[in-house]
Parts: structure tokens; sequence; C-alpha cells
């Protein structure tokens, strides 16, 4: 079985930062309707560093719960916005999970998206339906483990997150905003997805990509 080890992490770094990259202006722009306009850099730089972080080759060496504490440090030191400490405390969750022993299987790539969402809602104090990034990562998890359950392979559970990531993400434009710089639009915050929401189903997105490229997990 496929592991969850630090080459499977360095994977979906790059191509996290390499679709992030791709939507820095689109993400920039949403966010310049409800907020200061600047989500998309902070993302796509934060997850530029957590690549740069793993091409040198040493960090795959390394045991997933050590890389992913490096990865927290990392992310925060590039990214000063809010949502620097969310990203790195969802890695530094991940990583205390993990500790020092083996990587997980594949298949409990569901335990890792609810190690990160812990981490963003412990830090943001936010829940699902405050139209912030918790409504596409929050029912990601359970999407998966239900088909998990059901007897999918970790591809077909992964499309199951992803779908369920992307529906949170387009839910969020019926929201009034009630965490960050949106909420002091209130209602005028409805009939715009939330930027946050829309990265992390990006985000996401890179994951299954991930699963996906891995020929254990169909």
């Amino acid at each position: 079985m496929a592991e969850l080890d630090s080459d499977f992490i360095a994977r979906f770094f790059c191509e996290a930062a390499a679709r992030l990259e791709e939507q820095r202006d689109e993400l920039c722009q949403l966010d310049g309707l409800v907020g200061d306009g600047d989500h998309g850099t902070s993302m796509a730089n934060g997850f530029a560093a957590l690549a740069a972080l793993v091409r040198g080759g040493s960090s795959h060496t390394k045991i997933p719960g050590a890389l992913l504490r490096e990865a927290a440090d990392e992310f925060l030191s590039h990214v000063g916005a809010t949502v620097g400490p969310l990203y790195a405390t969802g890695l530094l969750d991940t990583s205390e999970a993990m500790g020092e022993g083996a990587p997980w299987e594949l298949n409990e790539f569901p335990r890792l998206m609810a190690c990160l969402t812990q981490g963003i809602a412990r830090r943001g104090k936010a829940a699902e339906g405050d139209k912030t990034m918790l409504d596409a990562w929050l029912p990601a998890t359970p999407a998966a483990e239900a088909s998990l359950a059901r007897g999918a392979s970790a591809a077909e559970a992964a499309l199951c997150a992803r779908e369920a990531a992307a529906e949170g993400a387009r839910a969020t434009a019926s929201m009034i905003a009630s965490r960050g710089r949106a909420a002091r639009l209130k209602e005028r915050s409805i009939g715009y997805q939330d930027p946050g929401a829309v990265s992390a189903s990006i985000v996401i997105e890179a994951l299954v990509e991930t699963i996906e490229a891995t020929p254990e997990a169909r």
C-alpha cells in the first residue's frame, strides 16, 4: 500500500504551488471584492515556499511529521497575512498527529485533511457557514470517509472530497460573511464566493491530483 510519506507530501506541495500560482490573479481579484486583494499572493507565495523547501531533495528523507513541522515554520515565515497562521497551524497539527512514527497509509488521507482542518478551525475560531475557507475544508473529510466506507478506492474517495470542497466554496456566494475583512460588508458580502474557500478548494484539488497520480490509489 502506498503511503503518505515525505515524497507524497513533497509532490502535494509542488502541485498546490503550481495551481495557486496559476490562480494568483483570479484569487486576488476575488479578494478585492470583499477584502484587501492580497489573498492570491499570500497563498501562491506560501505554497511556493513549501515547494522550494522540498525541491532540494533532502526533505524527502525526513519522516513526514518532521517535514510538516518544517513546512509550518516555512509557511508562516513567508505569509504574514491572516492566512499564514491558519495554514501554519493546520500543518503543525498534522505534524503532531503524525508524530515520529511511520507514514500513514494512503487511504488515511481523510485523516490528514481532518488534521489540517482542525488546526485551521482552532486558530481561526470559525465554523461551517461563516463564509471562510472552512466551508471548503469541513465537508471534504466526511465526503472522503463516506466514500471509503462504501468500498471506494483512495482515488475515488479523493474525487468525492474534491467535489464536496468545490460545492462548499460555491455555496459561500449565498452566505453573509461573519469573519475577516468581509464581515464588515454584512449583507453586501452576499453574491461573492469567499476567496479563502476558493483557494482551499484549489489546495484540495492538488491533494486529489497527487493521490490520483499514485498508481496504488486506484
